[in-house]
């Protein structure tokens, strides 16, 4: 019985622990989501919410203009990724850079950098959005390069994906 409720108690912290709803942006979930509205083909839209992508841990880029409901969908994923029990982290570009300088003033990057990595999925938002440098450019490359083939990433972003240069 004592082991039991060590396992109940430890659940229990783990899901207390676990990244969730409070760290989006809106609260945006499938239920206010009208696939019927969107540029992204119905067909697509069902694909991606079987969330197989995340757990084959590929990656999802979504472009499109401000205000066309990209981060609105990719935040629904989120949702519905944490409602099928995966671990899900979001960043904007911004607070992702912020995450990563401040590891390196305590000297905690491979760790920061691991423990981000641990979620099924990353989500980095809003890339485009604001002018972003060399520090911003190096934080989205640790997570992207630490992730690769073991952990999904998605991104939204207001700048196409013809143009290669995200970062100036």
């Amino acid at each position: 019985m004592l082991l039991q409720e060590e396992v109940v108690g430890r659940d229990a912290a783990t899901f207390a622990d676990a990244p969730r709803e409070r760290e989006f942006p809106t609260g945006k979930t499938f239920s206010s989501w009208r696939p019927e509205e969107s540029s992204i083909p119905e067909a697509i839209q069902n694909a991606l919410t079987t969330l197989e992508w995340v757990h084959r841990r590929e990656n999802l880029a979504v472009s499109g203009a401000s205000g066309t409901g990209k981060g609105h969908f990719v935040e629904a994923l989120a949702h519905a990724a944490i409602e099928a029990d995966l671990r899900v982290l979001w960043f904007t570009l911004e607070t992702l850079t912020q995450t990563a300088n401040n590891a390196k003033a305590d000297g905690s990057v491979a760790r920061t950098v691991a423990k981000v990595c641990s979620c099924d999925l990353v989500v980095v938002d809003d890339i485009g959005v604001l002018p972003a440098g060399q520090e911003a450019a190096e934080a989205f490359y640790r997570i992207v390069d630490a992730a690769y083939e073991r952990r999904s990433v998605a991104v939204t972003s207001n700048i196409h994906p013809s143009k290669a240069h995200l970062f100036a």
